[in-house]
């Protein structure tokens, strides 16, 4: 099983200044470079301070110049925000000024906050569909003089400029939870991303079972991939694996609430949630933080992770991004280089 690296800029107050947390951002990519993770990994969303990424492809490309091994993937880009013409073209640059290391990762995009703003009334369905749309097409780009006729867009013979240095084309994955979009992905040969979110091991089987189903019922002509995006955390012991777990347990309540869409946001961030309101909220807690998540000491995650390999998952991604202070962040994954990597090599 590989293992790779999620990263983007986060925070939850405005004390925290941008240009900061970006640098952040960049040294903990770098170092991830050194230590061998397979695919440093970005995603894009829009304003929400929480979740700053406007563009990955601009991260990835600043992370090409930083960092000489790892591939580079977007996760992810947000299908409906896109159109196939312009993304094509946007990739496959990416893909020639990192000489050949992106990772194109789709969704039909999680928040109804980003919906409102960017395509208002759009539906959940409706961005799924775009995204079904959106995959072919693309990928006919690439090939070029392709024609689109489609309920979303429509456009004459048209080649992708540029095209990508990967031929065919840069690998595809598509975030998938039910059936269905594991189907989709498996019949257009697309990689999955799955994103148990704090839902324990029965999610996580759940996930690689459908993918092994639409593999077994499709039979992909080449061999495709899943890959299993998860938030951890690499211990010194367990008082800091505790730590840990109210710190993601925090992170938590603030993703949840931003899925939502209930509370007053200014500028880019909500309302700030109270010790009081995350208490009263028992779908999370730093109990389930703890169990569920891929937090504990460097054999403790050794083992999770071994579990997910044998599941039948080719890549883990550590979720970084979590709310706690960068010096817990940089600890963590140097001990994930460290103790957790060579026992995957």
């Amino acid at each position: 099983m590989k293992l790779s690296l999620f990263i983007h800029m986060e925070r939850t107050t405005p004390d925290e200044p941008q240009e900061q947390l970006y640098e952040q951002m960049m040294e903990l990519c770098e170092i991830a470079d050194r230590g061998g993770v397979h695919t440093i990994w970005t995603g894009e969303h829009h304003g929400m301070n929480f979740t700053i990424a406007p563009n990955p492809f601009i991260n990835l490309v600043d992370i090409a110049h930083r960092t000489r091994q790892a591939r580079l993937g977007t996760g992810t880009v947000i299908a409906p925000f896109h159109h196939p013409v312009r993304l094509a073209g946007e990739a496959a640059m990416t893909d020639l000024i990192t000489d050949g290391r992106l990772e194109l990762g789709i969704a039909r995009g999680a928040y109804s906050y980003e919906y409102e703003r960017l395509m208002p009334g759009l539906t959940a369905w409706e961005a799924g569909q775009r995204m079904r749309e959106l995959i072919p097409a693309v990928k006919k780009l690439w090939q070029g003089d392709y024609a689109h006729q489609g309920e979303y867009w429509s456009f004459p013979s048209t080649t992708s400029a540029p095209q990508p240095k990967q031929q065919p084309h840069p690998p595809i994955w598509v975030a998938a939870r039910d059936p269905n979009s594991h189907e989709f992905a498996v019949k257009n040969g697309c990689n999955v991303q799955v994103t148990p979110l704090h839902q324990g091991e029965e999610e996580i089987v759940r996930l690689v079972t459908c993918f092994k189903d639409a593999c077994r019922e499709y039979a992909p002509p080449q061999p495709l991939k899943i890959m299993l995006l998860q938030h951890g955390y690499v211990a010194e012991d367990e008082a800091d694996a505790q730590q840990a777990a109210q710190e993601l347990n925090r992170f938590y309540h603030y993703f949840g609430a931003w899925f939502k869409n209930e509370r007053p946001v200014s500028q880019g961030l909500i309302k700030p949630l109270s010790d009081e309101e995350m208490a009263a909220n028992s779908y999370y807690n730093a109990e389930m933080m703890r169990n569920n998540l891929a937090i504990g000491t460097a054999d403790e995650v050794v083992a999770r992770l071994k579990k997910y390999e044998q599941m039948g998952y080719a890549e883990f991604a550590l979720w970084i991004d979590s709310g706690m202070s960068f010096a817990r962040k940089k600890a963590s994954l140097e001990r994930f280089i460290r103790h957790v990597m060579p026992e995957f090599h």
